[in-house]
């Protein structure tokens, strides 16, 4: 895959939005869509179900050479040889870690990523030597329930403060992605906007072009 600081687009594979298509067509679909890393996220599924998919996306985002993110379970990232793991905040600093280097004895070339919903706790993953930083939800979302917006204002604190990749994420859509490109966001992460599309792969495609008419910094 390409280098990470150099991914735009961060797709997903969530079961919430699956419908009943197998989650390795769509995982062909936003390859061909032109995601440059892929997240597998199922919140409802059990562990095996998860390892077994895992395994399944694997090949498929290996030959496209995209990156595969799996989340929460950074043990599973490891075994099968995901590029990535994402974890939540309760997810690493909740659950007593404090470097990602903690994570990684099984599998260095694994890079974690972080979320993070306000700049106190940015920074503490930047000090943990998290690899990327998701920052949002910049829009009210139904993949985040409950969780307050944090607005452009967070996307702007990122584009200043930020020192390793970053990724806005949260109710992301065609029509307000250009407020999020202006506030200072290179690289974007879509969920619902792409998975409740029609057409997967043209969704993607839309997305992939319209974060390409900024140029990285």
């Amino acid at each position: 895959m390409k280098p990470l600081a150099e991914c735009r687009l961060y797709a997903f594979v969530d079961s919430a939005y699956l419908e009943g298509r197998e989650p390795s067509d769509l995982t062909r679909q936003l390859c061909d869509g032109g995601a440059d890393l892929i997240q597998l996220r199922a919140k409802d599924w059990g562990v095996d179900l998860i390892h077994k998919t895992a395994e399944a996306l694997r090949p498929i985002t290996q030959s496209a050479n995209v990156g595969l993110v799996i989340n929460d379970h950074w043990q599973i990232a490891g075994k099968i040889g995901a590029n990535f793991c994402h974890l939540g905040q309760e997810d690493f600093f909740e659950a007593g870690h404090t470097s990602v280097l903690g994570l990684k004895p099984a599998n260095p070339k694994l890079s974690l990523g972080l979320s993070t919903h306000q700049p106190e706790q940015a920074e503490r993953a930047m000090k943990a030597g998290a690899d990327y930083l998701a920052f949002g939800p910049v829009y009210p979302t139904p993949t985040k329930p409950g969780r307050q917006a944090v607005t452009l204002d967070y996307v702007r604190w990122a584009a200043t403060n930020a020192d390793c990749p970053w990724f806005a994420i949260g109710g992301i859509t065609m029509e307000n992605i250009d407020d999020v490109l202006e506030a200072g966001a290179r690289r974007i992460c879509v969920v619902s906007a792409i998975l409740n599309a029609r057409d997967v792969t043209r969704a993607c495609q839309q997305f992939r072009e319209r974060i390409a008419s900024v140029p990285l910094d």
